[in-house]
């Protein structure tokens, strides 16, 4: 698959604080090598996408501050090929400036918009799937990749389908982050597959449905593109991109949309957003287990009365812990985290506390 109408774009701008102390402003979750397999998540994106379209037709949208880093990870890397966004905004934003950039250089454009901060088992299916979707493009489609729930997350999205033989289903209904209950209720319906968010269409469709649910923000980014190419720059683009709509695309598009579609796929996906998960992924390799079932990834570590923990350190020092059980551990050069894994999804909101304290935002 080398069609020279196919691009591929990563979303890199995020700050992945729910990986706090780790992942902080100055080098989030994506630049780091988490599972220890000896590349980092942005790494491993890069390399997945060029065997779906060619090298020079990869994208990085990301904000300034990281531009030296995806270079020095990502040697090969085309600078040109940066799309910037002049400051944090949300994924209906972000996806507008990738869509209107690319269709820019190519109105035929055909994408694939890939999180950086993924990991995928079974990259042959993977590449097979999008090829897949690729194909249904030329179609007025926007088209998601789906896949089985292993439990009732409030953080992704869910999807139900209409049930037909054509592997590209249509999408009979689309809930973005239902609370505990709601997500609980479909797992147990069997009905619902998570959007992994990976997401390939034509910016035609994408464009369209822009113009249809969310037409300030498609009128209001339209007049950057609409100015001189010798115009459209950083400075131009600022003042314009801040006040387009903080949503997500999911909520500004996907939720509304009567042509999305999706791709149910089997090729061991998982968004690494918590400690949780990862330990999960250590869990089942069976790396760094103990005969208590803690997870490991440390110099020296002593444990009494200490059970199902996952304790990680980046710093050569010894670790002794007594009396805990269900916790995550974490160490770095910015802090020490000691939070129960059941409220790992809230070290967002420890972080943004600790921004507020005075020079806090040193360690974040």
């Amino acid at each position: 698959m080398n069609d020279q109408d196919n691009y591929a774009v990563i979303l890199a701008s995020g700050t992945g604080a729910r990986l706090w102390p780790l992942s902080t402003m100055k080098k989030p979750k994506q630049f780091h090598d988490l599972l220890g397999i000896g590349k980092t998540f942005v790494q491993l994106t890069y390399e997945r996408l060029k065997k779906i379209v060619p090298k020079e037709n990869i994208f990085i949208v990301t904000i300034s501050d990281y531009e030296e880093i995806v270079l020095e990870q990502l040697p090969e890397f085309n600078p040109t090929n940066f799309i910037i966004e002049p400051r944090l905004m949300n994924t209906a934003a972000c996806n507008l400036l990738a869509a209107m950039t690319i269709q820019q250089i190519n109105a035929n454009a055909k994408l694939i918009i890939c999180p950086s901060d993924h990991f995928i088992f079974n990259e042959e299916e993977f590449v097979d799937k999008v090829d897949l979707a690729f194909r249904n493009s030329d179609e007025d489609k926007l088209t998601l990749l789906g896949v089985a729930p292993t439990r009732p997350d409030v953080t992704y999205s869910y999807i139900q389908f209409i049930e037909s033989t054509n592997p590209v289903k249509k999408v009979k209904s689309y809930v973005d982050k239902p609370d505990f209950e709601f997500a609980e209720s479909f797992i147990t319906s069997g009905e619902f597959i998570w959007n992994t968010e990976i997401l390939i269409w034509s910016t035609d469709s994408i464009l369209k449905a822009y113009q249809e649910f969310l037409p300030s923000m498609y009128e209001t980014l339209k007049s950057y593109f609409d100015l001189d190419k010798s115009l459209q720059n950083i400075k131009t683009l600022k003042p314009i991109y801040t006040t387009l709509d903080v949503t997500t695309i999911n909520k500004g598009i996907l939720e509304k949309a009567d042509n999305v579609y999706v791709i149910p796929s089997t090729f061991g996906w998982s968004d690494i957003g918590t400690w949780s998960i990862i330990n999960e992924k250590y869990k089942y390799v069976g790396e760094g287990q103990d005969e208590n079932e803690n997870t490991l990834l440390c110099k020296h570590f002593s444990g009494y009365n200490t059970k199902n923990n996952f304790i990680y350190s980046t710093q050569d020092k010894a670790i002794v812990v007594e009396g805990l059980e269900n916790y995550v551990v974490i160490n770095s050069e910015n802090g020490l985290l000691i939070c129960p894994r059941s409220n790992v999804q809230t070290i967002k909101t420890y972080v943004r506390d600790l921004k507020l304290q005075k020079n806090g935002e040193n360690y974040c």
